[in-house]
């Protein structure tokens, strides 16, 4: 599929009143309170706390090659930290929210590299296409249908889609892996031909030849330096890295989807001249859905990932603020008879999202309906 842009048209005044209306009282709030919409203590102290809990367990099973046992530990505590990163100071960073210093969120951005992934290839798939088009069918490349995964009511049911619900969360465990593996070259290549990436040849080489260099050095200090330096049995680091990765893999991917594949939230199609017949906005708050906006503990672990609705309305605020700003959101939406939408609990979010993959392995092809 060719890259096309596409529009959102709305003859409604009063939607595009809203998100008007709404800048200016979160705007207001800011100013009012004389605080920064950027990183704060409590910011400072999480990037510490991960960072920490990430590199440190590491460290430990490096210089001290503890038992089997002990090592699992160490890194499953990492693959719980890896998710932290990823929710808190690699997302936050790399949509310029984290600090209002270009230099902080460029190497904040970076942490990515932790995981084995390309910060290039996250920003056209994540903040170009998933919060410009969000939940549109072959745009936005976040939601898209994985492998044996069916996330989209627009795309073909196969017969193993009905059983989804049975391997999702399995699955689930290996996306930060095939990350790390293969992710980035295929997905560079893709963007390339499609025309997401619009860098020149020679900017895609030197790009390419970063993605490589990035790679070889992830790597590296994974399995090299613990093999050949620290002379850790290769099936000790394999075993421990694998369930670092699972881990990851599953509590992002979970995240993620119950802010967009639940039930209640819609996924319109383009018509053919390319738009959308809705404002951006209000498209924003029918397509994504907060959970668990009062607990305190999931808020800061996920890096207010629950907080969705607001951060696709204000992406370059620091997830720190949000639950400050979803008050003004909700009140707002109200207001203009806007859908806010929210799951109380990160449990309710979790068997909404479960329904919703089997209504999607159940129903029927909804383009061959149509034609």
């Amino acid at each position: 599929m060719a890259f096309s842009h596409i529009r959102f048209v709305d003859k409604d005044k009063d939607k595009a009143l809203f998100f008007a209306t709404l800048r200016k009282r979160v705007d207001s709030y800011f100013k009012e309170n004389k605080i920064s919409k950027h990183y704060n203590t409590t910011m400072v102290v999480k990037t510490v706390v991960f960072l920490s809990a990430y590199i440190l367990p590491f460290v430990a099973i490096l210089v001290f090659n503890p038992s089997f046992s002990i090592a699992l530990a160490l890194w499953a505590v990492m693959g719980f930290s890896l998710s932290g990163i990823g929710m808190s100071i690699m997302h936050d960073a790399n949509h310029g929210a984290y600090s209002s210093n270009h230099k902080t969120n460029y190497w904040l951005g970076h942490t990515l590299n932790l995981v084995g992934g390309s910060v290039f290839n996250w920003k056209l798939q994540h903040n170009v296409m998933h919060h410009t088009y969000t939940n549109i069918l072959d745009y936005d490349d976040d939601i898209a249908d994985k492998l044996i995964l069916k996330f989209n009511p627009h795309t073909k049911v196969k017969w193993y889609h009905k059983l989804q619900v049975v391997y999702a969360f399995l699955f689930y465990g290996i996306l930060t892996l095939y990350w790390s593996v293969l992710k980035d070259f295929i997905q560079f290549n893709k963007y390339t031909k499609q025309g997401v990436n619009t860098s020149t040849k020679e900017q895609n080489r030197v790009i390419w030849f970063k993605l490589f260099l990035s790679k070889v050095f992830y790597w590296a200090v994974m399995f090299a330096l613990p093999v050949f330096v620290f002379h850790i049995p290769f099936l000790q680091i394999l075993w421990g890295y694998l369930l670092m990765q699972f881990i990851s893999g599953v509590v992002l991917t979970v995240v993620f989807q119950l802010a967009h594949t639940v039930e209640g939230t819609s996924h319109p199609l383009p018509n053919v001249d390319y738009t959308i017949e809705n404002n951006w906005a209000v498209h924003q708050m029918n397509t994504t859905v907060n959970f668990s906006r009062k607990s305190k503990w999931i808020s800061w672990y996920v890096g207010g990932l629950n907080f969705q609705v607001e951060h696709h309305l204000f992406p370059t605020i620091c997830h720190v603020h949000y639950p400050a700003v979803s008050e003004i959101v909700k009140a707002t939406a109200e207001e203009f008879g806007v859908p806010y939408l929210e799951n109380p609990t990160f449990w309710t979010a979790l068997k909404s999202h479960v329904r919703a993959i089997v209504s999607f392995g159940k129903m029927p092809d909804l383009n061959e309906a149509i034609g």
